[in-house]
């Protein structure tokens, strides 16, 4: 019988492209879900699902019983507040952990996080994502524990509408750049971070912390971005930027908003604070190994690809 993956998170934007890489390579999927996902990608691919949240004990020792590798990609990006934040990546990274100690000792973590925890001080989000990797820690402190941390950069692909939002940018009459023209900031394809998602379940773990770019590991400009988005798209760069002060204001009216209408904004003072930052290249110490994952998508494919499929869905 083939090796059996549990996975949080399989029905979101990484998680749907991190389950069919995991299932090309052989492995049977069981999903924590509260329904039944419609993943044209898996349609042939049986799915073993539980139904549940990460909030409900009895369902997360159901997910891991059994599991060769259980592997955490459920988690918020935007919320209502940081208790919203704690509760869904910290607390529930804590509650998956404890199953997984309990119910499958044996068997590998893989934790899916965020190049953001490394800065927590800058928001509720990255200071979640950072309490997440904590509670893991902390659970897995036994050395003979097999588990260990991804910290995916920012990730584009098609399906997802916070990428579109990319695109829908640069084909504007102009191209806004968030960031000064020193700032860097690396990128992943959602096809290589899913790729290495699969590759590291494969792998034994040894607590090591590890983050996921492209083969730019020390990033790109917001000259570099806005040009390359343009491209994909078949226009002239026009690079505008958005002045710091005007960012923060937008993400005060996101605030705002939230405390108005009770939405979750994606654009918030910490979202900007995260967008204003000035340096999110990888770290050369947290590469991973090339023997286990190496990236093979560069960027300009990667956002032509998702600029034909937003062409072909009608999405531009």
């Amino acid at each position: 019988m083939s090796r059996l993956a549990a996975l949080t998170g399989g029905t979101g934007f990484l998680g749907r492209h991190a389950a069919a890489a995991l299932a090309a390579q052989g492995w049977r999927l069981r999903m924590l879900a509260r329904r039944m996902p419609d993943l044209p990608e898996l349609a042939a691919t049986p799915i073993e699902l539980i139904p549940g949240r990460l909030s409900d004990p009895h369902a997360l020792a159901r997910l891991v019983e059994d599991a060769e590798v259980v592997i955490h990609m459920a988690g918020l990006v935007k919320a209502r507040g940081e208790a919203e934040f704690m509760a869904a990546n910290a607390e529930g990274t804590r509650a998956l952990a404890r199953a997984w100690r309990g119910h499958a000792p044996d068997a590998r973590f893989v934790l899916v996080s965020s190049m953001a925890a490394r800065e927590p001080a800058l928001s509720a989000y990255a200071a979640s994502k950072r309490a997440g990797e904590a509670e893991l820690t902390a659970l897995a402190a036994d050395a003979a524990a097999d588990w260990r941390i991804l910290r995916p950069a920012a990730i584009y692909g098609a399906h997802d509408a916070e990428s579109l939002k990319v695109l829908k940018l640069a084909d504007a009459p102009v191209q806004v750049m968030l960031n000064g023209a020193a700032a860097r900031v690396a990128m992943i394809d959602v096809r290589d971070a899913a790729e290495a998602i699969a590759a590291f379940a494969a792998h034994p773990g040894d607590g090591a912390t590890y983050e996921l770019t492209d083969a730019r590991a020390d990033g790109y400009s917001w000259p570099e971005l806005t040009a390359a988005a343009a491209a994909a798209l078949g226009r002239a760069p026009r690079p505008l930027r958005l002045p710091a002060p005007l960012l923060r204001l937008i993400g005060a009216f996101g605030a705002a908003a939230q405390l108005l209408t009770g939405s979750a904004e994606m654009l918030t003072p910490g979202k900007a604070r995260e967008i204003l930052h000035a340096d999110w290249s990888g770290d050369p110490a947290l590469a991973p190994p090339a023997a286990i994952w190496r990236p093979r998508i560069a960027l300009a494919d990667g956002l032509r690809d998702m600029a034909a499929w937003a062409r072909a869905e009608d999405r531009l």
